[in-house]
């Protein structure tokens, strides 16, 4: 009988600025998750946009995650090296028929989105779905157009490790998504998927606020014949005044709080929101290791660190 695959998680940090906090948060329980069980977790750069991601800032967040302790197997995957495993996959589900162009500026786009999902997010409405040829080519005269693919009237459900049950019914509650930007750039979903079942990677452990992405990555993977990894959405941490965390207003940012705590003190403080520890106390994650369980973990929002 073949010995049972080792779980494999990931880190995904975007390199558009200095970790925050919450950004520590969210990879201390992913480094747990995997380690806690003898699996490995894999480090990628999700440095597709290259007016935000800079090289420094995908060295200082290895230089951070070293010193808060966590460490990683393998050598970094840099998605901005990775356009041909994406264009492959466009390929893929552009002979299926699956994609279009889609024309419409951000303006048009907000105005002509409806209905409106209850948590305020626009669906797009499919304006650019039906176009015929004549249409298309006319308007390729003066826009480059982004590339959409067409979602299926399903519901696509799974078992989340810590929220639970969460389904959505594609067509309804996300519409047809961008796979590819005007400007060429592969966008997010494609490439999440593409590198999760390229990597290996059967655990994703990341933030509450992608739980809504879910769905429709896990069609994306049954269209593309890719496996489903197992996943984990964690509640976002706040700042003090309530607002989520947000490297442009450096929030919690991590070299600020270089200067008032050790590695050790951030770390129980985390350990502490993540239900680990009674108290706040200096730990290392490598100590916590044993008092890791899902079922400890809140599924709702707590706070940062108080100014």
């Amino acid at each position: 009988m073949p010995a049972a695959r080792k779980l494999r998680g990931r880190f995904a940090p975007s390199p558009s600025g200095r970790m925050h906090l919450g950004n520590l948060w969210s990879c201390l329980l992913a480094w747990l998750a995997a380690r806690s069980v003898g699996g490995e977790i894999a480090l990628r750069m999700e440095d597709l946009d290259p007016d935000r991601c800079r090289a420094s800032y995908c060295d200082q967040i290895m230089r951070d995650l070293e010193w808060f302790g966590l460490d990683w197997d393998g050598a970094p995957v840099y998605q901005s090296r990775r356009s041909e495993l994406y264009a492959a996959a466009f390929r893929e589900l552009e002979k299926q028929g699956l994609l279009y162009p889609c024309f419409c500026t951000r303006a048009e786009r907000l105005a002509a989105s409806a209905p409106h999902r209850s948590d305020g997010v626009a669906v797009y409405d499919g304006h650019c779905r039906d176009l015929s040829q004549a249409e298309r080519d006319e308007l390729a005269q003066t826009r480059r157009p982004a590339w959409r693919v067409r979602v299926p009237a399903r519901r696509f459900g799974f078992s989340d490790l810590l929220q639970g049950d969460f389904s959505q019914q594609l067509d309804r509650d996300c519409g047809d998504f961008i796979l590819r930007r005007s400007d060429g750039v592969y966008a997010y979903q494609l490439a999440v998927v593409v590198d999760d079942a390229a990597m290996g990677v059967s655990q994703v452990v990341r933030g509450s606020d992608l739980l809504d992405s879910t769905p429709r990555q896990l069609w994306l993977q049954d269209v593309l014949g890719l496996p489903h990894p197992e996943y984990g959405h964690v509640p976002l941490l706040l700042a003090p005044d309530g607002r989520r965390l947000a490297k442009r207003d450096r929030d919690q940012e991590l070299g600020a709080l270089q200067t008032r705590f050790s590695a050790s003190e951030l770390v129980g403080v985390l350990a502490y929101h993540a239900g680990l520890l009674p108290e706040p106390e200096p730990i290392t994650p490598a100590e916590l290791l044993p008092r890791f369980n899902w079922s400890r973990l809140p599924k709702e929002m707590g706070l940062a660190l108080d100014d």
